[in-house]
């Protein structure tokens, strides 16, 4: 498994703005692509002082299956217009790292 980390910051006062364009926008027109070997998507919050932290995870079987949902250049991030609105700044690439393990893995094999 390939997991695909991304961030994205934006101001404390549109915080909540871009979890209604994520989970109201972004996650349902990912999940609608139905690409082979999408596993699911993660997000997690952080909020700073003057800012506000989104970290999203996308799980998928293989880096091929997310050539197949980015393209060739599948490091590239790709940030929707709506979410471009509200954040106010990202990475411009993504992260992708090989699952290797879990502590609820290890304890399921003892």
């Amino acid at each position: 498994m390939i997991k695909r980390i991304w961030r994205g910051w934006t101001t404390p006062e549109n915080a909540d703005r871009y979890i209604q364009v994520l989970t109201g926008s972004v996650i349902p027109g990912i999940e609608a692509m139905s690409t082979q070997g999408y596993l699911g998507i993660e997000v997690l919050r952080r909020s700073h002082a003057d800012e506000v932290e989104f970290m999203t995870i996308m799980r998928f079987r293989s880096i091929d299956d997310i050539i197949a949902f980015q393209g060739p250049d599948y490091e590239r991030s790709h940030v929707p217009e709506v979410a471009q609105q509200v954040l106010s700044r990202w990475d411009q690439v993504a992260k992708h790292y090989e699952y290797l393990t879990s502590s609820e893995h290890l304890e399921m094999k003892s």
